[in-house]
């Protein structure tokens, strides 16, 4: 998956849920994670406002130092 890619299936599953969505965005957060490391889900958590529309927390970024 490239970040594009969770990018729009973000967006269809808003679009097709509303605010039911947070199930399937959280399966595509947990996919980007894998394939596309925590600082990519993150900043896709962040773009489309997840932590306060649906309750999807960024994860802790391990070895960040601080």
């Amino acid at each position: 998956m490239t970040e594009e890619d969770a990018r729009q299936r973000i967006q269809s599953a808003i679009d097709q849920y509303g605010q039911h969505a947070g199930m399937a965005i959280d399966l595509v957060i947990n996919e980007t994670r894998s394939d596309l490391g925590i600082e990519t889900a993150n900043d896709l958590i962040e773009e489309f406002d997840l932590e306060l529309l649906y309750n999807i927390a960024p994860s802790e970024s391990y070895g960040s130092g601080g």
